[in-house]
């Protein structure tokens, strides 16, 4: 009986203890402990937990309860500064850390479930789907990085437009936005569209370099140019978008009034035209995107057939007006050189069919690209190409042997066999080097047969000896010139070397200068309307200090005169203060601190009234360079800093500031935390981690391009020994605490030991081969 008792006492006091444990479990709240709100950002959360471990740490303060109370701190922080843990305390009051966890989501989950089933509801209905894996499995084919972005994004978005998504983990905005973005990458990458998507948890770089500071974020890229999407995340928006990107003047509409010019625009521009016959009101993407795509090449127009003004077009080229129609015209506009028709044009038999047509029978060569792609260099006897050259004047009384050789290039095409024409007017080096210097060709036409061996110019050709006039006679010679070197190649038996082609379509200098500023106004335009205030500070203070520059200028001018008769001294009184100016020494005049025996350095606090203009405001090209020091280390660390600095005075875009650490250093130790190795953050359970001596670091910051430099100073070996021997000694000394130096033997060498090796850095940095570690903006200096 007593057995059972005791027992029974045992299972009661088992039973006690769990209940115990869980009460203690539900009053633990994270949120409680560090004082913040539930929907504290990560920010807030880390900077209440600094705060908290700083007044709780136990080495700092001796209440009893203060180790107790620095573990409960310590978990509530690895609770919420984990997403994960993070959100399965909010959803089940667990970190997730029991092992009972999973076998209670399980349930919850299959109740869950089950009350979906018998309400008839579809899962998907709430398209919250916390495990990010799921999530991941669509986007993970188009995931960017840097390099592939900078490598293959960019240069490809000249012919292509781009599609990016911002995303990250627990964002439920990019979960809201899923099913749309997943319907329209499809949709449109097919007809074209490049897609891409930038985790910004793990590609934070190339985040900041597109500029979205917010997730989600979608962003066009065409030309190497950013576009933001600012609309609601549907189709329409979103097509409408990628549309918006391409350029306006890519396809130009077509009816019977205007096909003739059209048409017979290859001889300026040297590209055949496309013509795509359709009932639609618009222009269709996918033909704008193949526009865009082979705009180097070709011109694009658009007719749609169910209007009157393109009866005409249709009775000439026989149309069908139910099903859409591309026709190539290159040389002859009266027939199309090549047709295609089909109801559903798919974007790789366009392509195919474009390519094939990219140019025409007898192109110009215009420029040196043009002519490594229509004559390109031998690669071996089975890829032997020959250019058959014509080399005419520009003047329309020569349009007869142009005519000529332009019905020999059409019924003589062959895979081997290029033919293309030159004004030897616009290309004279290029002519008289395939050319007899002699009378017979003066002011005529003359034809070369050319091979191209190699890439720096070196080609072996055959001219023929008359001039080329376009008579049968002429034709006859050619073709059997052409039949002879089919069997034998070394009928090129003249060799040289050819000049590179002048660009002759290549816009002049105003042009160019007009585009490049009228790119740059419809840029600032669309900044003005769409883009945040962070995007628009760099402008909006240009503005703001070109005006105070002007008006200032007008009002001191204005105030000048009576402020100089008002405030000058005798004559007398002047000698007098420079005569006794100079019997000072200039050293009297200023903080002894500052100046050290070779000279005078000004070196100014870094403070939150001079932090503006000394730092974020800062000309681009100006670097302002910072010592981190306390106020038991200021005389000898500016002293030692003053003389490892004096050479590199002369420079006027460098300032030389100084930092109090006991001040700023929560400024400090979030600047570093983009250090990454070179200043790691220290452990939060590291036992010193508070008190980590930064005196002697020196940061060259650029605020203009919000970057910084790191020197870390090297410790001296009597400073080592000496830590070591007075490592149970108060903090103090790693601070420079003078009595505790003395206590251990040390005077002021170590310390200025710390900055031996500044002048060393500070050349590595005017070379500009440092580390540099960007941040995304200036911190508020508290």
């Amino acid at each position: 009986m007593e057995v059972k008792k005791l027992s029974i006492s045992w299972q009661f006091l088992i039973v006690l203890v769990l209940i115990l444990q869980i009460l203690s479990a539900l009053d633990f709240d994270p949120y409680r402990v560090l004082g913040v709100s539930r929907t504290a950002s990560q920010a807030d959360i880390k900077k209440a937990y600094k705060k908290l471990a700083r007044e709780w740490h136990p080495d700092k303060n001796k209440d009893p309860g203060a180790e107790d109370k620095f573990i409960q701190i310590s978990k509530a922080y690895e609770i919420l500064s984990n997403e994960e843990k993070r959100s399965n305390y909010d959803h089940y009051g667990d970190a997730g850390e029991n092992q009972g966890y999973q076998k209670q989501q399980q349930q919850r989950e299959y109740r869950f479930r089950h009350f979906h089933e018998n309400f008839y509801f579809d899962e998907s209905f709430f398209h919250f789907p916390f495990n990010s894996e799921r999530r991941g499995s669509i986007d993970e084919k188009y995931l960017l990085h840097f390099s592939h972005y900078v490598n293959e994004v960019v240069p490809d978005s000249f012919k292509k437009p781009y599609l990016i998504k911002i995303t990250s983990d627990w964002c439920f905005s990019c979960i809201h936005i899923e099913p749309v973005w997943k319907e329209v990458v499809q949709e449109l990458e097919r007809l074209g569209v490049g897609i891409g998507v930038v985790h910004a948890g793990y590609e934070r770089r190339l985040a900041h370099h597109l500029g979205a500071h917010s997730t989600p974020s979608i962003l066009g890229i065409i030309n190497g140019k950013i576009s933001f999407f600012h609309n609601a995340v549907v189709r329409e928006n979103l097509r409408q978008f990628v549309e918006s990107l391409l350029p306006g003047n890519l396809v130009e509409k077509v009816t019977n009034k205007n096909y003739i010019r059209f048409l017979s625009g290859w001889q300026q521009e040297n590209k055949p035209h496309v013509l795509l016959f359709d009932q639609m009101p618009v222009v269709p993407l996918l033909y704008k995107l193949t526009a865009f795509a082979y705009k180097d090449y070709l011109t694009f127009g658009y007719v749609r057939t169910g209007l009157r003004e393109a009866e005409e077009m249709k009775r000439q080229y026989n149309v069908n007006v139910y099903a859409p129609t591309i026709l190539i015209f290159k040389e002859h506009i009266n027939k199309p050189a090549d047709a295609i028709q089909a109801r559903g044009m798919k974007k790789q038999v366009i392509d195919d069919f474009i390519t094939q047509n990219k140019y025409l029978l007898a192109a110009r060569l215009t420029s040196q690209r043009l002519f490594h792609e229509l004559c390109p260099v031998k690669r071996s006897h089975r890829q032997r190409k020959y250019c058959v050259v014509l080399l005419t004047a520009e003047a329309a009384k020569l349009s007869k042997p142009f005519d000529a050789f332009l019905s020999f290039a059409l019924a003589n095409t062959k895979d081997t066999v290029r033919f293309v024409h030159v004004y030897s007017n616009r290309q004279q080096e290029f002519a008289n080097t395939l050319v007899p210097d002699s009378d017979t060709f003066q002011g005529k036409s003359a034809v070369s047969i050319l091979e191209r061996r190699t890439t720096g110019g070196r080609v072996v050709y055959k001219t023929l000896e008359a001039p080329w006039t376009g008579s049968e006679s002429d034709k006859l010679t050619l073709l059997g010139y052409l039949d002879q070197l089919r069997r034998d190649p070394a009928l090129l038996s003249s060799e040289a070397v050819l000049p590179d082609l002048t660009d002759e379509l290549a816009p002049i200098f105003l042009l160019r200068w007009f585009y490049s500023a009228s790119d740059y106004i419809s840029d600032c335009w669309d900044s003005i309307f769409h883009n945040n205030w962070r995007e628009m500070m760099p402008l909006l203070s240009l503005v703001f200090s070109a005006l105070f520059i002007l008006f200032g200028t007008v009002i001191v001018q204005a105030f000048s005169d009576s402020n100089d008769e008002r405030e000058s001294n005798p004559p007398d009184k002047e000698e007098a203060h420079e005569k006794a100016g100079k019997t000072e020494p200039s050293f009297a005049k200023e903080n002894s601190s500052r100046i050290p025996k070779k000279g005078f350095v000004e070196v100014t606090e870094l403070t939150d009234v001079t932090y503006t203009s000394n730092l974020v405001r800062l000309r681009p090209g100006h670097m302002n360079v910072v010592l981190i020091l306390s106020n038991s280390t200021k005389t000898s660390l500016l002293q030692k800093f003053a003389l490892e600095v004096y050479t590199f005075t002369g420079s006027s875009c460098l300032h030389f500031s100084f930092l109090s650490l006991d001040k700023h250093r929560e400024w400090l130790e979030y600047l570093l935390e983009f250090a990454q190795d070179a200043a790691p953050i220290p452990n939060q359970y590291d036992k010193h981690f508070m008190e980590r001596d930064y005196t002697g670091y020196v940061l060259a910051l650029n605020g203009h391009k919000k970057y910084f430099c790191l020197f870390k100073p090297q410790k001296a070996v009597e400073e080592e020994e000496a830590l070591g021997s007075c490592s149970d000694l108060d903090s103090s000394l790693h601070l420079g605490d003078s009595r505790g130096k003395s206590s251990c033997g040390l005077g002021p060498r170590p310390i200025k030991g710390k900055l031996s090796k500044l002048s060393l850095w500070m050349e590595r940095l005017l070379e500009g081969s440092l580390q540099r570690f960007y941040i995304p903006s200036w911190p508020e200096l508290d």
